[in-house]
C-alpha cells in the first residue's frame, strides 16, 4: 500500500512539473511575441517617431515629413464619444442584470444577446451602423464612427459591471436593506463603491479594445487628409490611416504607419497593464 501511495505521489509530482513547465514555456512564448511586435514596429517606425508625429498632419503622397496629429485627434474624439455613450448604458444594463433580473428569463436572454454582441465581428457592427447612420444621412462622419465603437465598447462594460456586482457579498445588500435603505441607494452608495475598481478596469479594457478597431471605421468615419474637429464629416483616425499608409507605395507613409502602429500598441499595452494593476491593488487590500 505504501509503495502504491509513493508511486502515485511521484506520478503527481511528474505531472505537476510537466504542467508548470508547459505553462512557463507558454508564458515565455507570449512575451517573446509581444516584444517581437513592439521591436518590429519600433525599428520600422523609428524614422517617423518624434515630436512631429503628434504636431504635424498627415503629409500628401510622396512628400517627406509630416505626422499623424489629425489622426490621433480624430481617434481620440471617436473613442471619447464611444465612452460617453457606452459607459452609462453599460453600467446601468449590467446593474439591471445583476440586481434586478436575477433568476429571471429576461436576464438570461439579455446576457445571451450581450455575449453574441461581445463576440460579433467588428466589420458586421460597422455594416450595421453604416445602414443605421451613414446611409440615411448620406455621409460618412465621426459621429457614425463613435457610434460603431460604442457598440463594441458597450458589451464589455455590461459584462464587467454584471460580474463585478455579483462578486459583492449578498450580506452587504441584506444588511443595508434591513436598515430600511431604499434599493437604489444601496446600489449607488454601497454596491457601486464596492465594485468600482472592477467596473473601472472593465472600462479601461474596453477602451483598449476599441482603440485599434479598423473595420467599423472604414464603413462609418472613413478618413480625412486634413485637420478637422467636425464630427458630422469624415474624420481622420489612426487605424484607417495605418491601413491606408501601410498599403501605399510611399516610403514616408509606410514609416508613419509603423510609427502609428507602435504608438497604438504601446497605448493598448499601457491601458491593459494599468487596469490590471488597479484591480490587483484593490484586491490586495
Amino acid at each position: 500500500m505504501a509503495t502504491y501511495s509513493g508511486s502515485l505521489y511521484r506520478r503527481r509530482q511528474i505531472g505537476s512539473a510537466i504542467a508548470l513547465t508547459l505553462c512557463g514555456l507558454a508564458t515565455v512564448l507570449g512575451l517573446v511575441f509581444l516584444v517581437w511586435i513592439l521591436w518590429t514596429t519600433l525599428i520600422h517606425g523609428l524614422s517617423a517617431l518624434g515630436p512631429s508625429l503628434v504636431t504635424e498632419m498627415t503629409p500628401p503622397p510622396g512628400e517627406d515629413g509630416g505626422g499623424l496629429a489629425n489622426a490621433f485627434m480624430g481617434s481620440l474624439l471617436m473613442v471619447a464619444l464611444a465612452v460617453v455613450i457606452g459607459t452609462p448604458i453599460g453600467v446601468l444594463a449590467g446593474t439591471y442584470l445583476s440586481e434586478f433580473s436575477r433568476g429571471k428569463k429576461i436576464g438570461e436572454t439579455i446576457r445571451f444577446v450581450n455575449d453574441i454582441l461581445l463576440s460579433a465581428p467588428s466589420i458586421i457592427i460597422g455594416l450595421f451602423v453604416y445602414e443605421l447612420v451613414v446611409r440615411p444621412t448620406a455621409r460618412f462622419s465621426g459621429f457614425a464612427g463613435g457610434i460603431a465603437l460604442a457598440f463594441i465598447f458597450l458589451p464589455v462594460v455590461v459584462r464587467t459591471t454584471d460580474e463585478m456586482l455579483r462578486l459583492v457579498p449578498d450580506v452587504m445588500r441584506e444588511a443595508a436593506l434591513s436598515l430600511g435603505i431604499p434599493r437604489w441607494k444601496v446600489t449607488v452608495n454601497i454596491l457601486y463603491r464596492a465594485a468600482s475598481t472592477g467596473i473601472l478596469t472593465g472600462i479601461l479594457l474596453a477602451i483598449a479594445r476599441i482603440s485599434g478597431e479598423t473595420a467599423p471605421l472604414l464603413f462609418t468615419a472613413l478618413n480625412n487628409q486634413y485637420w478637422s474637429l467636425d464630427m458630422s464629416q469624415p474624420i481622420a483616425n489612426i487605424p484607417v490611416v495605418i491601413f491606408q499608409f501601410a498599403m501605399s507605395p510611399y516610403e514616408q507613409w509606410q514609416n508613419l504607419a509603423w510609427a502609428g502602429a507602435f504608438v497604438m500598441t504601446a497605448v493598448v499595452l499601457i491601458l491593459s497593464v494599468v487596469s490590471r494593476s488597479v484591480l490587483n491593488r484593490k484586491g490586495g487590500k
